[in-house]
């Protein structure tokens, strides 16, 4: 017993090793610079809900990133003589992208602490700012200073410098750490924080968008690494980063920065489907992104969901094997599957095997739902063929049939009765448990809810919206599964 727990551990850890050893080996010999040259693209990684430095926008008709950080990269590659590619993920993964491979370089307004420098290369600071706090309008007069907000709750974007600041210079502060901005601007208008910790410029452009909200100058103690942004690169690129300094420092001494932040304003006003006047479109102008987002949901759940029946009917036939060594590698793969969290499994998949393949986003989030969706439908189809009593193959079998011909057509036949409930079930898991591939840049029905968010400055439309679209994916679903449920039980 002792033995088969191991197993499914010594997995995991062999799989570490590998990686770490495959990545440490990769960054032995600086080629940072000849690698992308060779290629032909500069690939960044960024979080695109960060105005005005990046931010989806939608413009001529089509949705794109856009920003102050977006035109330093544009130049950058440019100066390099390659294309520019932009993978658009979650803040607290971008580091992990880079390590992975994913990314040639993180420019998203990050800065550059030691902390940081530890783990990554950077360029030169790009450019300088403070931390503002975000309020609502209604509390002018009770936070005016950094003080005021001494046990008060506040929030940030997770895994920023500005989460470790307002921990260390806030007396009894509650910090509530999301992924992405929007999240937060939600839940500052709901009351559940009293306060958004962001830089400058950022601050600005959500404060100037949104009536309802305000600002205040933190005026943290800043050391001045804190106070600049930097684009980071992995260790030992020693070559790239001296060609992005060139690109960088050119564009200081011509001081373009204040022109790119025009031009992010601009495109800002008119990603929202606005005017200079301040008129907005209706949220379902932007239907288009909700109508990508559902058939990107409906296609990673409708192949994830075939693969799963695959995988997990083979496993559940590999746990009633009569032999020993198969049933062991079988248990192990469901209980370890089982035993870890989807969001986990997602990163391995993309991020660390990254290391050693470069699968794409859209792919690795489909293994990782359908490897995932395979454990659960297996122990559903194992469970259904043992519901069947043995006495219905001891009779097949005495009629003359294989044991194969007898699972095929005695036990699976009325097994599926049973299990096709579950089975259904588990198809409705997988359409709304697929939003987890958000994490790695899919764009799913969450992602594309979260541009729209980003894009509009609203977070009650878009979720509205969306739960809609789930819910009616679901129920279709579950009506179509009722239909041949009741067809085969008047079988």
């Amino acid at each position: 017993m002792i033995k088969k727990k191991l197993i499914p551990i010594i997995f995991l850890l062999t799989m570490l090793t590998s990686t770490l050893l495959i990545s440490s080996t990769a960054q032995a010999e600086d080629t940072s610079l000849a690698d992308i040259k060779e290629k032909g693209t500069l690939v960044i990684g960024t979080s695109a809900d960060y105005p005005p430095y990046e931010f989806h926008a939608k413009l001529d008709g089509k949705d794109q990133i856009v920003g102050m950080d977006i035109q330093i990269a544009d130049k950058i590659a440019k100066d390099l003589g390659v294309k520019l590619e932009i993978r658009d993920l979650n803040y607290d993964g971008l580091l992990s992208a880079l390590e992975a491979g994913k990314a040639d370089m993180i420019i998203a307004g990050m800065n550059p602490t030691d902390e940081r420098r530890q783990s990554v290369d950077f360029s030169d600071i790009y450019y300088q700012g403070g931390q503002f706090i975000i309020i609502r309008k209604e509390d002018k007069d009770k936070f005016k200073q950094r003080s005021d907000f001494e046990g008060t709750k506040l929030g940030v974007q997770k895994g920023t410098m500005q989460e470790d600041v307002t921990k260390n210079q806030i007396k009894n502060v509650k910090v509530t750490g999301l992924a992405k901005i929007p999240n937060l601007i939600l839940d500052l208008k709901t009351k559940k924080i009293d306060g958004i910790v962001l830089e400058e410029p950022s601050a600005l452009a959500y404060v100037s968008n949104d009536d309802s909200l305000a600002y205040i100058d933190g005026k943290f103690e800043l050391e001045e690494n804190q106070q600049g942004s930097a684009i980071a690169f992995k260790k030992g690129s020693t070559s790239l980063v001296n060609a992005v300094n060139g690109s960088i420092s050119e564009i200081k001494e011509q001081d373009k920065i204040p022109s790119y932040i025009k031009i992010a304003g601009k495109q800002l006003v008119e990603g929202q489907g606005g005017n200079e006047d301040g008129g907005k479109k209706s949220i379902f102008s932007f239907w288009e992104y909700f109508a990508k987002g559902t058939g990107y949901t409906v296609f990673i759940a409708f192949i994830s969901v075939i693969l799963g029946i695959i995988i997990g009917a083979s496993l559940a036939l590999m746990r009633l094997s009569q032999n020993k060594l198969i049933r062991i590698i079988a248990t192990a793969y469901v209980e370890f599957v089982r035993g870890t969290p989807m969001m986990i499994q997602v990163m391995f998949i993309y991020f660390a095997l990254g290391v050693i393949v470069n699968i794409p986003a859209l792919l690795a989030g489909i293994i990782a739902v359908s490897l995932n969706s395979g454990a659960y439908i297996c122990e559903i189809i194992r469970s259904g063929l043992n519901s069947v009593s043995k006495g219905q193959m001891e009779a097949a079998r005495s009629l003359g049939l294989g044991k194969r011909d007898a699972m095929r057509y005695i036990i699976f036949p009325q097994a599926l009765k049973n299990i096709w409930p579950a089975l259904g079930n588990e198809f409705i898991t997988v359409i709304k448990e697929s939003s987890i591939v958000s994490i790695i840049g899919v764009g799913d029905l969450i992602y594309q809810t979260n541009v729209v968010t980003a894009v509009t400055y609203r977070a009650v439309a878009p979720l509205a919206i969306t739960m809609v679209i789930y819910f009616i994916l679901t129920y279709s679903l579950t009506k179509l599964l009722n239909y041949y449920e009741g067809k085969m039980n008047h079988d």
